[in-house]
């Protein structure tokens, strides 16, 4: 059992004006889950994760090896934690007509992910491709309960046009209503939109004030004339997710299994803003002392509360 200082999550749940921020958090005695209660400090909370050379999680390194840089400054690390706590996960599936040949391998790859994964997470599933719709009509299940994912997911008929970018919109909307702390959506597309109303820009500022981390898995074939990576890689990038393409079935599953592991192996740390200036914050983490063996991979960084002065860019 991993140690921890404070019981945090991956991404915390934040208050509803500035979803970069998490109010004070405490530890419930004898309760394994963090509970989050409001208060006038606002942290930055941040997933981390650390791999080694090889690309195997680092999982046991301690408060005091963490540096935390907001726009180059170091920043007190008030929050941290390395504990596997349950999530909610959106996964935004497309079921447009590319993807009809490897919808089989979505499903597959999609049950290879749920028993990876801590069964107390909580999962709810967008299908997109003309419109935008729950795959569950319930809504949220625990991805314990795999009957009612396999139902989800097997249930997709594949059609019409790419609506990728309202998909995304609707999925961090739906995961400001989850009831765990921590936040992830995966996406399953081959990156193409020629349906939505919202556009590219619209869906990363969004994400960029969302908690969410975005994990992107392209799925098409080399002749798809949809197939976009460059967006599948914007998406992951601007939220400290990360993107893969698989190019067979095999590997698709290795993804999500990856993509499993990885939610339950990483860190997180939470700091104090030192601005209210509402521009946006750059964030470097780095391991002491030097530690160039170590890839760490974090948000970009975050918006800050307040309102811009009007001589910032925009």
């Amino acid at each position: 059992m991993r140690r921890s200082v404070l019981l945090l999550s991956l991404v915390a749940a934040a208050g509803p004006a500035h979803p970069a921020y998490l109010a004070h958090a405490h530890q419930v005695p004898g309760q394994q889950e963090p509970a989050f209660r409001s208060a006038s400090t606002e942290l930055v909370v941040l997933p981390v994760i650390v791999k080694d050379k090889q690309g195997r999680y680092v999982p046991d390194l301690s408060r005091d090896r963490f540096v935390v840089y907001d726009n180059a400054r170091p920043m007190p690390i008030e929050f941290f934690s390395n504990e596997d706590t349950p999530v909610t996960i959106g996964l935004i599936i497309d079921a447009s007509s590319s993807m009809r040949s490897k919808l089989g391998e979505v499903v597959a790859a999609t049950l290879a992910f749920a028993k990876s994964s801590n069964p107390d997470d909580e999962v709810f599933a967008i299908r997109f491709n003309d419109d935008v719709r729950q795959a569950v009509p319930t809504g949220r299940f625990l991805l314990g309960d795999l009957h009612a994912l396999e139902t989800a997911v097997s249930s997709l008929v594949p059609e019409g046009r790419t609506a990728l970018y309202d998909a995304l919109v609707a999925g961090l909307e739906t995961l400001d209503s989850g009831t765990r702390p921590r936040r992830v959506l995966i996406l399953v597309s081959d990156g193409g939109d020629n349906a939505s109303r919202t556009t590219l820009e619209t869906v990363l500022e969004r994400a960029r004030r969302s908690n969410a981390s975005i994990y992107t898995i392209g799925v098409y074939d080399e002749e798809d004339p949809d197939k976009n990576p460059r967006v599948l890689k914007a998406l992951a990038h601007a939220t400290g997710g990360e993107r893969f393409l698989p190019r067979s079935p095999g590997a698709l599953l290795q993804v999500c299994e990856r993509i499993a592991r990885e939610i339950r192996s990483g860190y997180t740390l939470g700091y104090a803003p030192p601005d209210r200036d509402g521009l946006f914050h750059r964030i470097r983490v780095a391991v002491q002392p030097s530690a160039k063996h170590l890839e760490i991979r974090t948000r970009p960084g975050y918006f800050a509360a307040g309102q811009p002065p009007s001589n910032a860019r925009p």
